[in-house]
């Protein structure tokens, strides 16, 4: 008799930041349980989400597939996902699987699943806890054990919201990393933040009233991470109990990370910078992967499918435009490509071109941060990316350009696809609008308001 086919968890954590996790070096202990987790397993210590924000990451995460395959680059990305790509339910349903999402209903790359099940994931200051893992754990921890009683093996996909604004952890965690004033007076810290009317009004629904320290709002983040983290142990218990732990892949994976109070992006995930750009990544399955392995190569979300498939033993006959990461765990290759096109389409429409040693930002269109057409950043000399080098460094901006405009001439040959960052015109969301003419033009426009109003803006709601 065949043996059965192993089961996939697999955590997908909006906006966790892997610079804020404790396995990955942070200095606050954020992710005690993750890292306990990390032990036992093999730990990525350099995965990039290359397309912001969530609609194009999750699609490339969960199709294998780059953003000229998936066509997706958006957050409110018009339409499904293209027919031309199977996403990884799809893919295992076939083999047999049974499938079930949490927390990820109406995406387009969430496609494929038999089951969907939701919980609450949004609220205001007033409404404050947002117990957002404990929600979850409610709906799953029952689909769980109805999943664990088959005789197929299951996928289950966890879309985890707790780093995502609005940050309100339930006590002891809101004041975990945090014994201050957040409405102190004199402290002008949160003055940027106030004045900047795109975010204001959906910022001031979910912080105190009259806070004036922004080191109270990255607190908050910090004691979300913990929070989660508490309640991701629940999930990891349970498995244990139903005697699943030994064959099931768990993967924890982070869509994006998240810009706090740097780069004038306000707690949020815009920007293509470095704290948006790092994820964590990290795979068990006893007996079959290396427990405590931390491989320091880089990688990208198309590479995860890949892995997932080559580890479950199933052969999809498709052609990823990611690799599978097992070379790299076994010491077999040092990388994937180190160079890598990146591209958002959140609140500002930019791409980019990623090396060890510098990020390349062109914006396709003016922002509302009225930051300058072109940014160049030294990630050796300057991991804050604080200095912005093009004018004095434009040797490097003209290199680093042509090996942007390569990779897509490639990459557009390759898939007969025009690059969806060009064609995405109305990717704000403004029906008919098309490129924002000037900077002052793209903050008019913008506008979130309440905590609900990001929700529905998510959603792909008008």
């Amino acid at each position: 008799m065949a043996k059965r086919k192993r089961n996939l968890v697999l955590l997908g954590i909006d906006s966790l930041w892997a610079d804020h996790m404790s396995c990955y070096g942070y200095d606050r202990l954020t992710t005690p349980n993750i890292d306990k987790f990390a032990k036992d397993s093999v730990l990525f210590e350099q995965t990039y989400s290359a397309h912001i924000p969530t609609t194009s990451a999750y699609a490339s995460m969960l199709t294998g597939m780059d953003c000229f395959s998936t066509e997706v680059v958006a957050l409110r990305h018009q339409g499904g996902l293209t027919k031309k790509v199977k996403t990884l339910p799809e893919i295992l349903k076939k083999e047999g699987y049974n499938t079930t999402c949490v927390g990820f209903t109406g995406n387009p790359s969430s496609r494929g699943f038999d089951k969907y099940l939701n919980y609450p994931a949004w609220g205001s200051w007033d409404q404050r806890p947002l117990r957002k893992a404990e929600l979850l754990n409610d709906v799953t921890i029952p689909e769980l054990e109805r999943l664990s009683k088959s005789k197929k093996p299951f996928f289950l996909f966890l879309r985890h919201m707790d780093p995502h604004a609005p940050y309100l952890p339930p006590a002891p965690y809101d004041t975990m990393f945090y014994g201050g004033d957040p409405c102190a007076k004199g402290n002008k810290s949160m003055d940027p933040v106030k004045k900047f009317k795109p975010f204001r009004d959906f910022h001031l629904s979910w912080m105190p009233h009259g806070i004036t320290d922004t080191e109270f709002v990255n607190a908050q983040y910090d004691g979300e991470i913990a929070y989660m983290d508490a309640c991701i142990q629940v999930l990891f218990e349970k498995l244990n109990a139903l005697g699943l732990a030994d064959d099931t892949l768990v993967v924890l994976n982070g869509d994006h990370g998240e810009t706090l109070d740097e780069h004038d992006c306000y707690f949020d995930h815009h920007g293509l910078y470095e704290c948006t750009l790092h994820v964590p990544l990290m795979m068990r399955l006893p007996g079959v992967l290396p427990a405590g392995k931390r491989v320091p190569g880089f990688n990208q979300h198309k590479d995860l499918v890949p892995t997932i498939t080559q580890l479950l033993g199933v052969k999809s006959g498709i052609k990823f435009d990611g690799r599978s990461l097992l070379p790299m765990i076994k010491g077999q290759r040092a990388s994937h490509e180190s160079g890598m096109y990146i591209t958002e389409a959140t609140w500002m429409r930019k791409h980019g071109w990623r090396t060890p040693e510098w990020k390349l930002i062109v914006s396709l269109e003016p922002d509302f941060h009225f930051k300058p057409e072109v940014e160049l950043y030294n990630l050796i000399e300057d991991p804050g990316e604080t200095k912005n080098l093009a004018n004095k460094e434009k040797g490097v901006v003209a290199a680093l350009r042509q090996q942007m405009e390569d990779w897509i001439a490639k990459r557009e040959k390759a898939t007969g696809n025009t690059n969806p960052m060009y064609t995405n015109i109305d990717w704000h969301g403004i029906k008919g609008h098309g490129p924002f003419k000037s900077s002052q033009e793209a903050y008019d426009a913008v506008h979130i308001g309440s905590a609900e109003r990001a929700k529905q803006l998510q959603e792909g709601k008008k």
